[in-house]
């Protein structure tokens, strides 16, 4: 299936934590850059919520980022309509997110009716007892499984249950778990775009385990503890390229208004 055409840009919602905007901003161009498609990436920012009344949550010492029950807003933010991402900022995007699309969706209009979700359903089970910069990790069913979804915002069931009240009163479980579905509402896509890095593996002699999307789930580069974690070469470089296109940016703002200064000295004389 082909991504159907849209008159607005496909739109991403990825989480947001300060202490990951690296992280967050990597993403971002990593997702712009493979896409074949208009992109409208944004960031689900808890702060802005909570000034909106939209998020009431009191955070709670297991939850190890501020977009840990947000992320459940995804339909709400998309105006309960079409199709959206929703994805951790600690993703890495190698593949054209169009195809994730096209993978998920069924072209049969009542089999995508009646999907409320796509996600991959790891059965992942973190042997480490902390993550990223000393967060306490957790064990728990269908744990990473809402870590990347394509929400059908439309799907009454998501319209029902992922309110801002129910957002802000829901209990993990009911949430993460996906409780509010039946099993055969919640589609599936291949690991690899959800690759948990330490976790799944590449068969070097099958193609289909290269990983379209990387999720540093316990720790990416941008910590000082997993600097040197597998694939982080690739985050790094993504890294680099992005803070050479901002200071280009910078230098030729800089120039234009040097510029800009020599018309007006030039003008006054």
């Amino acid at each position: 299936m082909t991504v159907p055409p849209s008159p607005e840009p496909f739109r991403v919602f990825v989480g947001y934590d300060p202490k990951e905007h690296e992280a967050y901003e990597v993403c971002r161009r990593s997702l712009i850059r493979h896409a074949t498609v208009p992109l409208d990436v944004r960031p689900i920012r808890q702060p802005d919520l909570r000034a909106s009344g939209l998020y009431w949550r009191t955070r709670g010492h297991m939850e190890s980022t501020e977009f840990s029950f947000t992320r459940f807003l995804t339909p709400f933010l998309a105006g309960y309509r079409g199709w959206a991402l929703f994805i951790d900022c600690d993703f890495l995007y190698l593949a054209d997110v169009a195809e994730l699309i096209a993978s998920a969706v069924p072209s049969d209009a009542a089999a995508a009716k009646r999907l409320a979700v796509v996600c991959v359903k790891h059965e992942y089970k973190p042997l480490e007892a902390t993550k990223m910069d000393g967060a306490m990790q957790t064990v728990y069913p269908r744990k990473n499984w809402s870590s990347m979804v394509l929400y059908n915002c439309a799907h009454p069931k998501n319209v029902a249950a992922l309110t801002p009240d129910a957002v802000s009163t829901k209990t993990g479980a009911f949430l993460h778990r996906f409780s509010w579905l039946d099993d055969d509402e919640i589609g599936e896509v291949p690991f690899v775009w959800n690759f948990l890095v330490g976790h799944n593996r590449v068969d070097p002699d099958d193609p289909a385990t290269q990983p379209k999307a990387l999720h540093y789930t316990c720790g990416g580069p941008w910590f000082d503890r997993y600097r040197d974690c597998e694939f982080a070469d690739l985050w790094i470089k993504e890294a680099e390229e992005l803070r050479a296109e901002k200071e280009k940016r910078r230098a030729e703002k800089e120039y234009i208004g040097l510029v800009c200064s020599c018309v007006v000295a030039a003008i006054d004389l």
